[in-house]
Order: structure tokens, then C-alpha cells, then sequence
């Protein structure tokens, strides 16, 4: 069966391909724009930001009780580093790490009840679902009253226990942490190549008439693309293997996720290999290219402009009605969903940070500012995270209405952004008390509390500007896939034969599927701003 990953792999490169070699041309066309007419984004924000952690950086470090492939608890070296990459290490120093886990799109639970039920609806063959196998570590023999359970996609899950809630409390939060930021930073750089996969992956899943928000979209580059291949292999997988399975009843769940695991490591292999490949070839055009974009931007502008208004005219009329019938009454109580559980969590940390400060202002010592600081730019978010996730509950009906399901990437992404901020406060405040100590000498508890103050003034004004954002940009992700889907049966013929009134030697940097969209997100940003200007 190794065959059939291989070659799915290799077809679903083969597909995706054209779509990354012409976003790659586009978007390396915006940013020479973009550097030519200095049109950079600029979000003012007064708060200051540290840079980023060193490579090697040890945000956590712990002995652990780790269930392993022997299936016996072993007492782990973890190390989680700023990477957010988790390694298991054994007691010895100089010794390499036994195992390096990065869990991208990763669930976690804290019993075994749900940890269950979650295998069981990722097993395809209902009826044999019921039986009671040993899948997860048995409960009685755990070393440990305060199980975590990893559910990972595609991969062998992770187990794990505590003998005290507190240091599983510390544990759960540096593991969801790693989560968010492993399913989330690769996907947020603003790179050529990260921003052309990205839109070469909506367009390539929408040619398949694939327009939801996809809640696989996460990872590195080669982690979605084997997201994609397997979402295709899978079918082919359970209709060939499971009825010939030779494993008992209460083994076949087992080899059936070993068999899924292997099948993913083998797409991922034959993925890295070829889109490094893709990769470098892209690379190297862009540069070739990058003499006829300098020298010819106003002639290339010019046609797409030419392209523009001939798209406009047929696709302009249908795009604003839907928009105004279809989207725009619904997006005042998309809003209110969306500003209770974000505007609660952000209030929630900037009260928790206050409190932080003002306890730091009253227990001042000179020399005892760096460790309370430390305590200061690490505040445990974990209720602040809790009012954000509630947007699953908040947001459930839109599955049914606009067919968006990837509530999870706006939760993680939302909770990112609410962790750099905190972590703005504390280094302004931070260097504003260092700022205080030099110049102000005889009465330093009276410039920490006007700092305070400062730093709240200033996360006061962050968190509107970052709450707009995340207000607009939820807006048109719920939204845009659902106009798209309603607008193409009418809007795709006129679409095609475009092509022609492109200027051949500018084909690369003009694309019709790309102007299309940038007319819809008009139409739809023309609403979406009413709404959001309003509150900020």
C-alpha cells in the first residue's frame, strides 16, 4: 500500500503547482509595487514589543510522566522551546532528544470519557465502535490522579500525567500554547512564499468546489498540503484496508491509526522534497522577472486596470446586490457574537495586567524590579483564553448559514494576538521603570504608578486598534467564501475568456481570479466598515 501515498502525493503537487507559480508571480509583483510606491501597511501602536525569543530559548522546562510506545508510564525530561517545538529528553546530559513534537492542530482533553469519544468519531467503521479497547492508558495503574490526553490529526496521540493539578495547570498552558502558535505562526509570516501558498491553496480548493473555510489550513506549508492529500487518500484507504484488516475487533482502531500515521509520514517525505523544489524554481522566475516589473509597472498596472473595469462591468451589479441582500443583514449580529467573547477576554487581561502593576507599585524594593517583572510579562490568560473560546458556542449557527466551521482559527488566532499585547504592556511598563529609576530618584514609587497609568492608556488604545482588525478580518472570512460559492454559477462565464485582454508579456502579473476577488472584497469591505466603524 505504500504506493498509493506516493503517488497521491505526487498528483496533488502536480495539480497545485500552476496555482503556486502564478500567485508567486503576483505577489512578488505587489511587494515590488508596494517598495516602489511605499505604500508599506501601517498599523500605529503605541506599546512597545520586544523582540523575538532566540531560537534556543527555554520557555519550559519540567519532569514528566509520559505514557510511551512500550505503553508504560516513564518519567520525561520535557523541554518546550520558543520555537514551541516540545522535546522529550532522557536524564542524561549531552544525550539527543527521544522524541520532537510538534503538535499542529492538536486537541487536548483532560479525560478520558472525551478523549474517547473523540477517537471513536476519527474511526470510519461505526460498528465497532462500541468496543471498549485499550487505546488510551488504563485509568486504574496511572501514576498519576491528573491525566492530559494529546489527540493529534494523522499521528499517534501523546499521554500524559500529573500528580499535582497545579503543575498539569502549567502544563496545559504551555502545551494549548504550542498549539496555537505551531497551527498559527507559519501561516502569519507576510513572505512571498507563505502569502502565494496561501492564496494558491483557497484558489486550488475553490476550482475543486471546495469554498468553506477549511479547518485543516494549519501548520507549515508542507503539513497543509499532506492535509490535503490525505482528505483525498482517505476514502481510498478505509474502502481498501478496513474490510481486509486481519487485526481483532479490538485491535483494528489501533492498526487502522498506525496505518494513517504512516501513510501521512510518507505523503509528508514526498511533499518536502517536492515543494522545495517548486519553491526554489518560483524563486529563481521572480528574479528573472524582477527587470521587466521595474522597468514596466505603470504598462503593467495599466493592464490590469484594462482588466479591472472590463470585470467590473459584468461582475460589479451581482457582487453589491448579494453583498447588500445576501451578507449585509446579517453582519450586525455576526458582530455582536463576535465583540462579547473578544471584548471580554480583552478586558479581562487588561484588569489582570493592572492588578499585576499596581501589586508591583506597592511592593517595590529597590533591586526587586527584574523577577516581579518576569512574573509581570508571564500572567496566566487562561480565563482570558476561556471567554474567547466561548465564540464556538457563540458562533455555531454560522455553519448552517455560511457554511464556516474554522472557528478554531479564529479563537487561536484571537488569542494570540491578545498574548502579544499583554506582553507589550509588561515590556513598556518595563522600560518606562527603567526610564523612572534614572531620572527620578527620590520618589520612584510616584513614577511607577504615572507609568501604570501610561501602559494602561496606551493597551486601552492597542486593544481598539487590534480589535478592529480581528473584527474585520472575521467579518470577511466568515463571508467572502459564502458570497464566492452564491456568485459562481452566474459570475464564472464571465470570468472565462478574459484571459485575452491581458498583454501577453504581462500575463504572469496579472491574474483574473485574483482581480475577481479583489472586486468581491470591495463590495463586501464597503459593508463590513460601516459596521466595524461604528464601535471603534
Amino acid at each position: 500500500w505504500t504506493g498509493a501515498p506516493h503517488g497521491c502525493a505526487e498528483a496533488e503537487l502536480k495539480e497545485f503547482s500552476p496555482h503556486y507559480r502564478r500567485q508567486y508571480s503576483v505577489v512578488f509583483f505587489s511587494q515590488v509595487q508596494d517598495e516602489l510606491e511605499q505604500q508599506k501597511e501601517k498599523i500605529k501602536q503605541l506599546l512597545k514589543q520586544r523582540g523575538p525569543p532566540k531560537a534556543g530559548e527555554v520557555l519550559y522546562e519540567e519532569q514528566v510522566l509520559h505514557f510511551d510506545y512500550t505503553r508504560k508510564w516513564k518519567e520525561r525530561y520535557m523541554v518546550v522551546l520558543a520555537l514551541m517545538t516540545v522535546l522529550f529528553q532522557t536524564f542524561v546530559k549531552g544525550v539527543p532528544p527521544l522524541h520532537k513534537l510538534l503538535p499542529t492542530g492538536g486537541t487536548v482533553l483532560t479525560t478520558e470519557e472525551k478523549y474517547m469519544a473523540m477517537v471513536d468519531q476519527c474511526f470510519p467503521v461505526s460498528e465497532t465502535n462500541y468496543v471498549k479497547e485499550e487505546f488510551a492508558p488504563p485509568t486504574i495503574g496511572m501514576p498519576g490522579q491528573f491525566p492530559v490526553y494529546l489527540r493529534l490529526p494523522y499521528r499517534r496521540d501523546y499521554y500524559f500525567c500529573f500528580r499535582q493539578e497545579a503543575r498539569q495547570d502549567a502544563f496545559l498552558s504551555i502545551l494549548s500554547d504550542c498549539i496555537r502558535h505551531q497551527n498559527q505562526d507559519f501561516l502569519k509570516k507576510k513572505t512571498v512564499e507563505v502569502q502565494a501558498f496561501l492564496k494558491a491553496v483557497h484558489l486550488y480548493r475553490q476550482e475543486k468546489g471546495r469554498y468553506d473555510s477549511w479547518n485543516m489550513l494549519i501548520g507549515s506549508d508542507v503539513r497543509v498540503l499532506a492535509n490535503l492529500v490525505m482528505e483525498e487518500l482517505l476514502p481510498s484507504l478505509e474502502k481498501d484496508m478496513l474490510p481486509h484488516l486481519k487485526a481483532k475487533k479490538t485491535e483494528r482502531k489501533r492498526v487502522w491509526f498506525a496505518t494513517i500515521e504512516a501513510a501521512y509520514i510518507l505523503v509528508q517525505e514526498c511533499l518536502l522534497e517536492g515543494l522545495s523544489v517548486l519553491k526554489e524554481e518560483c524563486k529563481t522566475a521572480a528574479c528573472q522577472q524582477e527587470v521587466l516589473i521595474r522597468s514596466d509597472m505603470d504598462l503593467i498596472l495599466h493592464s490590469r486596470t484594462y482588466l479591472e473595469g472590463k470585470l467590473r462591468a459584468s461582475v460589479s451589479e451581482p457582487a453589491e446586490k448579494f453583498c447588500s441582500e445576501g451578507v449585509q443583514p446579517y453582519l450586525a449580529s455576526i458582530l455582536e457574537e463576535l465583540m462579547g467573547p473578544i471584548s471580554s477576554g480583552f478586558q479581562e487581561a487588561r484588569l489582570l495586567s493592572d492588578n499585576q502593576m499596581d501589586q508591583l507599585c506597592q511592593d517595590f524594593q529597590e533591586g526587586g524590579v527584574t523577577d516581579k517583572l518576569k512574573q509581570l510579562s508571564k500572567p496566566n490568560l487562561l480565563s482570558c483564553y476561556q471567554r474567547i473560546n466561548s465564540l464556538h458556542d457563540q458562533l455555531h449557527d454560522l455553519q448552517e448559514r455560511f457554511g464556516f466551521s474554522n472557528i478554531s482559527n479564529l479563537v487561536h488566532s484571537t488569542q494570540i494576538d491578545l498574548q502579544q499585547l499583554i506582553e507589550n504592556a509588561a515590556y513598556s511598563f518595563e522600560l518606562l521603570l527603567y526610564k523612572a529609576k534614572e531620572n527620578s530618584t527620590d520618589n520612584v514609587g510616584s513614577a511607577m504608578e504615572k507609568s501604570r497609568h501610561m501602559v494602561l492608556k496606551q493597551y486601552d488604545y492597542d486593544s481598539s486598534t487590534v480589535r478592529k482588525r480581528i473584527f474585520q478580518e472575521a467579518l470577511v472570512a466568515i463571508t467572502l467564501p459564502h458570497i464566492k460559492k452564491n456568485l459562481a454559477p452566474t459570475c464564472k462565464t464571465d470570468l472565462q475568456g478574459l484571459e485575452q485582454f491581458i498583454d501577453a508579456d504581462y500575463s504572469n502579473f496579472v491574474h483574473v481570479e485574483n482581480i475577481y476577488e479583489g472586486i468581491l472584497l470591495q463590495s463586501l469591505g464597503k459593508e463590513v466598515s460601516k459596521g466595524t466603524e461604528l464601535l471603534f
